[in-house]
């Protein structure tokens, strides 16, 4: 018998899928790295380079709600397809004006805006896309298996490959690489089965209302159930308390407090990457645990602790050590979540689930990174991490019983076949 994270690859679709997947998220990697050069080549700095990532963060952000109606609404299958078409156009077309010297700033302004807007499509889809071709018993294995590769690829590889790209030829090959890369995945994607079960979206006989309405029965769907309600807040609050210290404070800490440099910092986000990966791996090889609430409640809150004791290291492989385990267990604990969605959501309203999901934990990314370093500047940095390794374990309690966790996980057991159906409201 096959690895329990090997499971789904039995299945020829989810083959198709995970391989498209793999060299889309690799292109999306190398995209961090190639469009900062691309940048500094034309003359930019950080100002420069934040109407770029502004511009990525308001498409993924302005378009993820619709990008889950959409899930719900159009073939998933054929969403995925064009946004990898779409992503091939533009990347051949920055590919283009860089390699002929004519390329200027706005393009990229625009590219990063598309680039937003395709993933902001594509996640949804992708998410309500899996349990329609993969049974119950693999959804987790599935999730694991994508997180560890999203981690790998995103995080480390693709930037790396990009990097050797640019340093021995220029950005523009780089983005020349991401073209050929999204070629591939549309190539891939195009052989995935023309199966009924990929589109239809309602049951027989049933109307489609509106979009605004659609939109409206997701909001009311995720108020009225606790476990869904309650993991968001917990999961808004947690990247408010956390992300920002980590993005922001961190460098100053290996650099001011360890004497680090830039390559000790790269080592930090690697391990915190590394940690992220080994922590889904983990998840997707084991079963779906009984107490799965409570599980992944308390995995996410106790998960930060490590970055209270930032402040008090002496060594930066102590940080790393830290870093690691804050990713490890943010691994197991999405990983845990995205199986849930596809599992207890009803089928006809994951794209909108999936993506108010997505919309409501970013949503105050931004906020926690504006905030992390006026804060840094007036109070000490030891006191910032403590407070942001302390602060998900009291709201993760107070989710836990908010939510009525413990009582949910055993009114609804999950067993290997258990899933949602088309119109469930379970």
């Amino acid at each position: 018998m096959a690895p329990r994270a090997l499971r789904p690859f039995a299945h020829r679709d989810y083959r198709i899928l995970i391989a498209a997947l793999v060299v889309s998220v690799f292109s999306h990697g190398m995209w961090a790295v190639a469009m900062v050069y691309q940048v500094k080549r034309l003359g930019g700095g950080p100002v420069q380079l934040s109407f770029v990532a502004t511009a990525t963060s308001i498409g993924l952000l302005g378009f993820v709600l619709v990008g889950g109606i959409a899930a719900d609404r159009i073939s998933c299958r054929r969403i995925i397809i064009t946004v990898e078409a779409t992503s091939l156009a533009v990347m051949a077309a920055v590919a283009t004006l860089a390699l002929t010297g004519v390329i200027e700033l706005w393009h990229l302004v625009v590219a990063g805006f598309l680039v937003g807007a395709g993933a902001a499509f594509f996640f949804p889809a992708y998410s309500a896309l899996l349990p329609r071709i993969l049974p119950p018993g693999d959804l987790l294995a599935a999730n694991g298996m994508e997180g560890t590769l999203r981690s790998v690829l995103q995080q480390a590889a693709g930037p790396a490959a990009a990097g050797m790209i640019v340093a021995a030829l220029t950005p523009a090959y780089a983005i020349a690489g991401m073209a050929l890369c999204h070629l591939v995945a549309l190539s891939v994607l195009r052989t995935i089965s023309h199966s009924t079960a990929y589109d239809v979206h309602l049951e027989p006989g049933e109307v489609r209302p509106s979009a605004l309405a659609d939109l409206r029965e997701g909001i009311s769907y995720t108020l009225r159930t606790p476990w869904l309600l309650w993991t968001l807040l917990f999961a808004v609050l947690s990247v408010l308390s956390f992300i920002g210290p980590i993005e922001v404070l961190l460098p100053f800490v290996v650099g001011g407090q360890l004497g680090g440099d830039a390559q000790a910092f790269g080592f930090m986000l690697a391990a915190f990457g590394i940690g992220s990966a080994a922590g889904s791996l983990f998840t997707a090889s084991r079963p779906l645990p009984r107490r799965y609430l409570t599980w992944m409640v308390a995995v996410w809150a106790l998960g930060t602790l490590p970055l209270a004791a930032v402040g008090i290291v002496t060594g930066l492989w102590q940080l790393a050590l830290a870093l690691f385990v804050v990713g490890a267990t943010g691994g197991m604990g999405q990983v845990i979540w995205g199986t849930l969605l596809q599992r207890r959501v009803p089928r006809r309203m994951l794209g909108r689930i999936s993506s108010l999901d997505f919309f409501v934990s970013l949503a105050l990314m931004p906020v926690s990174m504006a905030l992390a370093g006026p804060i840094g500047e007036v109070v000490p940095l030891w006191l910032v991490f403590v407070v942001a390794g302390v602060a998900s374990p009291v709201i993760g309690v107070i989710v836990w019983v908010a939510g009525r966790m413990a009582q949910d996980e055993i009114a609804h057991p999950l067993d290997a076949k258990s899933a949602a159906p088309l119109g469930s409201t379970s």
